[in-house]
């Protein structure tokens, strides 16, 4: 009887699947089912064919396909992934179909068209670590294509893979400009400590009180960040994780840091429990636990407990002096921190009303403590976010009161980073004197690289000055500090802004697309979509942004554009934004 052969041979797997298929399925079955058909019909299975693939099997929500060369296999993950993203670009986020690629190479075995073996599953593990947009490949990939490919790796270490004996060396891969295709890509860990502060459980039993529990977190960031030696991650990101199951190990990753303070705040009549771990993301080790008990009197120094702790667990040379200066409070008075508590949580709501109630509660703090910096800096903030969002209805009174509240908060707190960069922020964007914004804002980074806001504000102040390579910069740093900001298509189309004006539009309309998927309803981010394909010479995608802009802003013309883009010096910047919208289509 003849022995039976199996086949071996040396190949290349490609893992392709959906990110979040099952919520997908559950928001809309029959749509999702027909636009994941058209992607794998008009994109996916086009792109494996181009590249000398051969697709092994299909899968509900994804492909297997096998290569001859693993170089053939990457080119094709990186055009699928650069592909979906103007496919992409009318869909709202929760909606977007976006895959996840997982790419081996090695020694498998094949059987009735079929293909199996340890480096099959590890190309299928390798999947399950990218993120939506993303490529994951093993170490065997990186060595075979490194020096072959525009393409940059990330090290994110051994990774333990589900039923394969031996942990994996994985790379998550980009192209090197990475601005071709700006996937939200897991960033490495920075070469200093690093922490993100998760959203506090609120034990109280009265939803009233989610407010406290959050400004208590919001206290322990801003003191955290203050320190040089640590890399704090933004608010607005940490808080993205609010009443979901924590992975300290998958936040980690997803964040790029190194330590999570997860913890819960109980008040109770006049007693207050703060209770917080802290955790190595690494290891998952619990490094200490610990519980703050005291009155609500002692708030402030219950959370200075927490931030010493957490402060000494990771960074143990800090000096006392540094410790002093990052506790520093704004203000004494219980009752005035208690409306700048609310203030915080009605503005992160983003919404007009919630703005306008959060106008009132800084008031209400700045009436109960005159000498509270930061409520005058953060009401200046509303003022700025009311004229970026078209809710101003008297312009000159704002802009007065504006500058009045940036002047106490300045002169109440010129040492303060969060007072300087928010003050910053408004002269810059209500009062319109960005040469004193632009000092500010360096003032507060210089005391504090941690603010994701100053960043973000420095940003757009290089913009209006037509500073663009160090605006780029700017809104990568402020990306980095917050990576799943809700302002996070603000940023997005600030770097699209600085490569449209520095004529690298393929950049600019890969971001611009990246800020619609976030926010389709920010025209400032069609207007930039469609100026960058109307260089491009993309008749259909400029056609089709400058349909969206319009619906969204009627009245557009390339006449009118001045009265709606960032005031620019530099007339030659407005000029050429003029001329992509004029090549792409809108009314003159």
């Amino acid at each position: 009887m003849a022995e039976h052969r199996v086949e071996r041979r040396l190949a290349a797997i490609l893992a392709a699947d959906v990110a979040g298929y099952s919520r997908l399925m559950g928001l809309d079955e029959e749509g999702t089912l027909a636009r994941l058909k058209a992607h794998l019909r008009d994109l996916v299975d086009p792109k494996i064919a181009e590249h000398r693939g051969r697709i092994v099997k299909t899968t509900g929500d994804g492909v297997l396909a096998e290569f001859a060369s693993v170089v053939d296999a990457v080119r094709c993950a990186l055009d699928v992934q650069t592909g979906m993203i103007p496919r992409n670009a009318d869909v709202a986020g929760p909606e977007r179909i976006e895959f996840r690629i997982g790419i081996n190479v090695g020694d498998i075995i094949a059987e009735d068209q079929d293909v199996f073996g340890d480096e099959v599953n590890i190309a299928a593990r390798l999947e399950g670590l990218a993120d939506p947009g993303g490529i994951c490949v093993s170490s065997r990939v990186k060595e075979d294509v490194y020096g072959k490919l525009e393409a940059a790796f990330d090290d994110i270490g051994e990774q333990q893979l589900k039923n394969i004996a031996k942990p994996i060396r994985t790379y998550r891969l980009r192209p090197k400009s990475s601005s071709v295709m700006p996937e939200r890509l897991t960033p490495p860990l920075p070469d200093k400590p690093s922490i993100a502060v998760l959203p506090f459980q609120n034990m109280s039993g009265d939803p009233e009180q989610e407010y406290f529990a959050d400004g208590i977190v919001e206290e322990i960031t801003t003191a955290l960040s203050r320190f040089k030696t640590l890399f704090v991650i933004a608010r607005n990101s940490s808080f993205t994780y609010k009443h979901k199951a924590t992975d300290a190990r998958r936040i980690g990753t997803e964040l790029g840091v190194r330590y999570v303070l997860e913890g819960s705040v109980r008040k109770g009549g006049t007693r207050l429990r703060i209770t917080a771990q802290l955790i190595d993301t690494t290891t998952g080790i619990h490094l200490w636990a610990d519980r703050f008990d005291g009155a609500i009197e002692d708030i402030f120094g219950l959370q200075d407990q927490v931030t010493t702790s957490v402060v000494g667990a990771i960074t143990p040379s800090v000096e006392r002096a540094e410790i002093d200066r990052a506790l520093l409070k704004s203000t004494d008075s219980l009752a005035a921190y208690d409306h700048y508590m609310r203030g915080i949580a009605s503005a992160y709501q983003w919404t007009r009303e919630a703005t306008t109630e959060a106008l009132r509660q800084y008031y209400k703090a700045i009436e109960l403590d005159p000498k509270f910096a930061m409520a005058y800096a953060l009401a200046a903030s509303c003022y700025s976010w009311q004229k970026l969002n078209g809710w101003v209805t008297d312009p000159a009174s704002d802009t007065a009161e504006t500058s009045r509240l940036v002047g106490q908060a300045t002169r109440l707190g010129q040492d303060d980073a969060q007072v300087l960069g928010w003050s910053g922020a408004a002269l810059a964007a209500v009062v319109g004197e960005v040469d004193e914004a632009i000092a500010l804002i360096d003032r507060a980074l210089r005391l504090n690289p941690n603010l994701m806001d100053a960043w973000l504000s420095s940003g757009f102040a290089r913009s209006v000055i037509g500073d663009w390579e160090v605006a780029i910069d700017h809104f990568a740093r402020a990306m980095r500090l917050s990576p799943f900001d809700p302002m996070l298509f603000l940023m997005q189309f600030g770097a699209g802004t600085g490569y449209f004006q520095t004529a690298r539009y393929e950049e600019a309309a890969a971001w611009a697309a990246k800020s619609i998927g976030e926010y389709p309803k920010y025209a400032p981010a069609w207007r930039l979509a469609a100026a960058s394909n109307g260089f491009l010479g993309r008749k259909e995608q400029a056609k089709k942004a400058v349909a969206s802009l319009l619906q969204l802003d009627p009245t557009l013309r390339v006449a009118n554009l001045k009265d709606r883009a960032i005031s620019y010096r530099r007339p030659g910047d407005l000029a050429r934004l003029e001329e992509g919208l004029r090549k792409a289509g809108v009314p003159e």
